[in-house]
């Protein structure tokens, strides 16, 4: 119980999801063994290329290295910046320019092995490019903290990439495999999470909406973003899928109940859930229906905030509840 509650403070910044560990151990067990700084992307890319044949593993190997070692800049956060200003009376030279801040980005993002979402996308686009592999930045926004339930997309604070694999388009988010941000005074920690490489488009979808909607990979619309819940990342991990509730806001009203169907609890999986308002935990006894367990949250006038369910002491999936 006591792990549980320790769970409200923490900020999490970077969503884990589900594991390819099986598929590329040997790839990353190669990676981990590589020099831990790179004097420039050239050198990075000569190392990936003369290891790694196979787009899939080109891909792999720059993105494991990446999420090994570049630390997430927290104090360049939420910095406001200025927009680049290019100089050009060209096309051609209007490229030159992007590619030169492009290149410029990387080398800084590679040197001091540190940087947010634009810094670790660019790093893995410039390097994918000088591996033969075609990759593009996706700005776009992400869904990862409460208050992002039940708002469209549109707010532009995250990056992420695309990349062509023996021609098909993969999704992948280095930033968020590095690690997390945990703790009242918010302090980055690696913790390597392969779940955002190569995820399937739905799954991807459940954090991240595209500014350029051909990047969704999917049929999914802004409307399904806003109203999805906030799933954390043991629920992509661990393989949950929660039947119903299937949108993340509903109104308080007393004596009302919300009904949940989730597949996937394994044998002797425990079940929790808190109110923000009260922070206090309550553990509900499920039915097993098949390989759906079903159960019921009770609502009261406390009952308001951010509902999170826990499965086995582990935040899962999070909704918001009005008055």
């Amino acid at each position: 119980m006591k792990n549980i509650s320790k769970l409200f403070y923490i900020v999490l910044l970077l969503v884990t999801g589900i594991v390819n560990a099986q598929d590329f151990a040997k790839v990353d067990n190669t990676v981990k063994a590589y020099p831990k700084a790179f004097s420039d992307t050239n050198k990075f890319a000569n190392q990936v290329k003369a290891d790694f044949k196979t787009d899939a593993d080109k891909a792999r190997a720059i993105f494991t290295w990446i999420a090994l070692n570049v630390r997430y800049d927290l104090a360049a956060y939420g910095v406001n910046q200025r927009p680049v200003a290019y100089s050009f009376t060209t096309q051609e030279e209007k490229l030159a320019q992007q590619k030169k801040f492009r290149e410029e980005l990387a080398t800084k993002t590679l040197k001091s092995k540190k940087g947010v979402c634009e810094g670790y996308a660019t790093l893995f686009a410039v390097v994918a490019d000088k591996v033969g592999l075609e990759a593009v930045v996706v700005p776009g926004t992400s869904k990862s903290h409460p208050m992002h339930i039940g708002k469209a997309p549109g707010a532009n604070d995250h990056a992420w990439n695309a990349v062509k694999v023996d021609g098909e388009w993969k999704l992948l988010d280095a930033t968020w495999a590095a690690g997390v941000v945990t703790g009242d005074k918010p302090a980055f920690a690696f913790k390597f999470n392969d779940g955002y490489f190569f995820a399937e488009p739905d799954v991807f979808f459940l954090n991240h909406f595209p500014d350029d909607k051909k990047w969704l990979l999917t049929t999914k619309t802004e409307a399904d973003f806003a109203n999805l819940p906030l799933y954390y990342g043991n629920y992509l991990m661990e393989g949950y899928n929660f039947i119903s509730p299937g949108f993340g806001t509903f109104t308080n009203k007393a004596g009302a109940v919300v009904p949940f169907k989730i597949k996937n609890l394994k044998a002797g999986d425990t079940v929790h859930y808190a109110f923000s308002k009260t922070r206090k935990i309550e553990e509900v006894t499920y039915t097993k229906n098949g390989d759906v367990a079903e159960f019921e949250v009770p609502l009261n006038a406390n009952s308001v905030g951010t509902l999170t369910i826990y499965i086995n002491q582990k935040s899962v999936a999070g909704y918001k509840v009005n008055r």
